[in-house]
């Protein structure tokens, strides 16, 4: 298997370029795409068998995985996310789209694979491209990032490097131009208080 490389730009997404990875996502495919940290590996959240195949690309039980949905906007959260404060939700309206992940407590709704998870990662990237995919596909993306195995650089962040190392594990590779190396930073909003779980692109103002 040989990814598709799509070229798509972040300033002005192309709708038809768009709704060909979309169509990908919505059979299933796995596709590496840009955020406004470093490039993301995804899928539909939906769908059972790309997450296991993300699962077993990543050496990790899908059951003990930790990964970030990619939201386009605040407007579903409530379809995964129980009822937040308004502290709360002042914090997510000040950071996103931001290069934050927000982790908060998940209903009922979440999908068959993290029915079991008390909370989940959510992440509004700054960010056209990853934004109009969740629009196109109607629900959110998962996210885990591209790690590289170099001690020097612990994210590639040249989509053609991308596409030579993971041609033949995914299904499409996005080439929305230079990622960054620095991964979100990652806040837990589940508890009393805010806590600081990873501290990366982003900053600490917005608590």
């Amino acid at each position: 298997m040989q990814a598709e490389f799509i070229r798509i730009y972040n300033e002005n997404p192309n709708p038809r370029e768009i709704q060909k990875v979309v169509e990908v996502l919505r059979k299933g495919g796995l596709v590496i795409y840009p955020t406004d940290t470093v490039y993301g590996l995804g899928c539909d959240i939906t769908k059972t068998k790309a997450l296991e195949r993300i699962a077993r690309i990543k050496g990790v039980k899908l059951e003990k995985a930790n990964w970030s949905f990619i939201c386009a906007d605040l407007s579903n959260l409530s379809d995964y996310v129980r009822q937040i404060d308004t502290p709360t939700f002042k914090i997510l309206k000040r950071a996103l789209p931001g290069p934050y992940t927000f982790i908060l407590p998940g209903n009922n709704n979440l999908p068959k694979a993290f029915k079991n998870k008390k909370t989940v990662g959510i992440r509004v990237p700054d960010n056209a491209i990853a934004r109009a995919l969740v629009e196109g596909l109607g629900n959110p993306i998962i996210s885990t990032s591209i790690r590289d195995e170099d001690d020097v650089i612990e994210y590639t962040s040249d989509p053609e490097l991308i596409l030579e190392k993971w041609h033949n594990l995914v299904d499409v590779v996005v080439d929305g131009g230079y990622g960054g190396n620095v991964p979100s930073t990652v806040i837990d909003l589940s508890g009393f208080e805010p806590e600081v779980v990873r501290e990366g692109k982003g900053s600490l103002d917005i608590l």
